[in-house]
């Protein structure tokens, strides 16, 4: 199922299945920028009832969140779902979740990161794409946002199929902190670790929280997919490594047709150099088309991508091309 595409007018609802939008680092300062840009857009933007309730998880009690995201998806206003942002809770609420409602209700869920777990469950249990793309918070980058809404409008507002580009440039800050002090790099494009070309349907997102899910119910088909996956700073070389041959164990792997790798922060301190090496011991990865260095995960900017939607890659020396739609 895909769901509608945005039209000017139409109300998103920001929702918090993972961390509380009470965090104390996302300031009102931060929220104005958030909702000042959704307005230019054209979007009219609501809240979910139990969105500041905050625990000593950070987030809000299981039964809100539910609550919070039923609501969304059942109110026939609520024309697309953003979530505020990541953190670790995401998968506590998976099992509680109405899936026929879900389903009777098709409409855009955007996020990434923790969200990874909740995006994937949806398009298992119901076959709904939902989307890897920005959060809330991130409409409040004041420098280093246009990439991110220009592929924003790309997947979740037109029709056509789109070719994902590289952005001219790229950074790492700690933004939300700081939004003056700035440090951008240029951006050398796509690293091309094995060549090929391929197409399938995408999954992924977060590599460790999609880990999460192996041998549930909830765990997406890997049958002609092509995996776009990334971690942020906390995965190191030794568990990108692992996790990643871990994924590559599954008994659905054969069935993956390419990767596509998201940009590492530079705390993890992964180079090109040692993911050849991850991928050149690993005869499943070693014969697919593989390419990283893309704009998506934990760097800004970050481009969206439909989980469950379409992909076609070439991957050549000096030549990269990821088309995505949507069917």
């Amino acid at each position: 199922m895909i769901p509608d595409k945005l039209r000017d007018g139409d109300e998103i609802r920001v929702v918090a299945p993972a961390r509380s939008l009470a965090m104390p680092w996302i300031s009102k300062e931060l929220q104005e920028i958030a909702k000042k840009r959704f307005k230019d857009i054209g979007f009219n933007l609501t809240f979910s009832k139990n969105i500041m309730e905050i625990n000593e998880f950070n987030s809000s009690s299981i039964k809100s969140r539910v609550e919070d995201l039923h609501e969304a998806f059942r109110d026939k206003k609520v024309k697309a779902i953003i979530t505020v942002i990541g953190g670790y809770n995401s998968i506590e609420i998976i099992p509680f979740l109405d899936y026929d409602l879900i389903k009777r209700n098709p409409k855009i869920l955007c996020g990434y990161s923790d969200i990874t777990a909740l995006q994937n469950a949806i398009y298992a249990k119901t076959g709904l794409v939902t989307y890897s793309g920005p959060h809330y918070f991130d409409f409040g980058d004041l420098k280093g946002f246009d990439y991110t809404l220009e592929y924003f409008k790309k997947c979740l507002m037109q029709e056509d199929a789109y070719e994902v580009r590289p952005s001219k440039k790229w950074s790492n800050d700690k933004w939300g902190k700081d939004q003056e002090n700035r440090n951008f790099e240029e951006n050398k494009g796509y690293t091309v670790i094995n060549e090929g070309t391929c197409r399938g349907k995408i999954i992924g997102g977060n590599l460790c929280t999609l880990q999460l899910l192996q041998g549930t119910d909830f765990w997406p088909n890997l049958k002609d997919s092509v995996l776009f996956i990334e971690d942020d700073s906390e995965s190191n070389l030794d568990m990108f490594n692992r996790d990643l041959h871990s994924l590559s164990l599954n008994s659905q792997f054969n069935g993956v047709r390419g990767i596509v790798l998201g940009r590492f922060q530079p705390d993890s301190q992964i180079t090109i150099e040692s993911l050849k090496k991850i991928v050149q011991q690993n005869k499943k990865l070693s014969n697919i088309p593989f390419i990283a260095d893309a704009d998506f995960g934990h760097t800004s900017p970050r481009a969206t991508f439909p989980i469950g939607g379409s992909t076609r890659i070439k991957a050549a020396k000096g030549f990269v091309q990821i088309e995505i739609t949507e069917h």
